[in-house]
């Protein structure tokens, strides 16, 4: 086990993460913590594991399941096993079970320790750091939260293996976004020149992409912990489009896909606004054409009612209006207001 970086955040808040060799450094490292301790796990990242530990719960995964009903479940559960203040809350399984649990453990006797382990590339890159807690609500993704940075992230890339082949792509969603958010090339780079080894899960490439992709999230979280100085929101780079993706298909396509698709349209609508050129926005598209991702989808227009409802629920609403994450160049974010229109223009077939 070794600790690659820590990140500070809101009130000297710090959050220690750990590269793991393997799930077995993972198990000796939290037989560590002793018995006082509250798993919280989904069916598929269960299996990873030799035997469910005696004091967990174990939800139905996917995102129709992060909602009250599973956040209620998780503290009826920690309540049952004698869980106290004291309690350290364990993770360990993907984004939803992350944000589930760091939420419970943020309002569990107002607040508990806190552990993630990540078990896919999405969550690894995305959801771990920054101490966001969510659950989804009334068909608004992340609607209901808090910030709760976890004590500690243990990341073991050998998880990875497991992930079917859409499952791990869709975490080089995020990773490609934090490419173009990067304040230099070195991560576009990486991912150009080690595309096969990428995509063929190299431990080593592995290990060494994750780092580079939380290097740039922590750039952006320490300088903004609490999203209120308008530098953390440029890591929605495609996600408001994204997320509006997500809530019309019911959330039928995964986080990562839409990201990626996202990541498109605002490329797309940074070259139409001139904030780009033709040639930066072609590079995006072909990287993520590259990766596998499908960048020309177009929502059809007995659809769009259903996409501009759920882009209405969008968390950056702002005085009635909408703030996009743009594009400059590479490392240069904006946030820019778009009328439905010119949303319009770019997501219709």
């Amino acid at each position: 086990m070794e600790k690659k970086m820590s990140v500070t955040l809101a009130s000297g808040n710090i959050t220690d993460v750990y590269f793991a060799d393997s799930l077995k450094d993972v198990s000796l490292w939290t037989a560590s913590y002793g018995e006082n301790v509250f798993w919280v796990l989904d069916s598929n990242s269960a299996r990873l594991l030799e035997s469910i530990p005696k004091k967990s719960i174990v939800l139905e995964p996917g995102e129709v399941h992060k909602n009250i009903e599973s956040l209620e479940k998780i503290i009826s559960e920690a309540l049952s096993c004698g869980s106290a203040r004291d309690t350290r809350f364990i993770a360990f399984g993907g984004g939803v079970i992350c944000d589930m649990t760091a939420l419970a453990s943020s309002l569990y006797m107002r607040g508990a320790g806190l552990t993630l382990i990540p078990t896919t590339l999405l969550c690894m890159v995305d959801a771990t750091l920054g101490g966001k807690t969510a659950i989804d609500y009334k068909g608004g993704k992340n609607l209901v939260g808090t910030f709760y940075p976890a004590g500690e992230v243990i990341i073991s890339a050998d998880t990875l293996s497991t992930l079917p082949i859409r499952e791990y792509k869709c975490g080089l969603g995020e990773v490609i976004k934090h490419a173009f958010l990067s304040s230099d090339d070195g991560l576009m780079n990486f991912l150009s020149e080690n595309r096969e080894k990428i995509l063929m899960q190299d431990d080593q490439v592995l290990h060494d992409m994750v780092y580079r992709s939380l290097l740039v999230k922590k750039e952006f979280i320490e300088a903004d912990p609490l999203e209120t100085r308008g530098i953390r929101s440029f890591l929605n780079l495609g996600h408001t489009f994204a997320h509006a993706l997500e809530s019309m298909e019911g959330y039928r396509i995964s986080h990562g896909e839409a990201v990626a698709w996202g990541l498109g349209r605002a490329l797309e609508a940074s070259w139409r606004k001139g904030l780009i050129g033709s040639g930066l926005k072609n590079l995006g598209i072909k990287l993520l054409n590259d990766y596998g991702y499908d960048t020309g989808y177009r929502i059809s227009r007995e659809s769009i009612p259903s996409f501009m409802s759920a882009l209405s629920k969008d968390k950056k609403k702002s005085n009635g209006s909408i703030k996009f994450v743009l594009l400059k160049g590479i490392g240069e974010p904006l946030l820019m207001a778009l009328d439905d229109d010119s949303v319009k223009e770019i997501v219709l077939a």
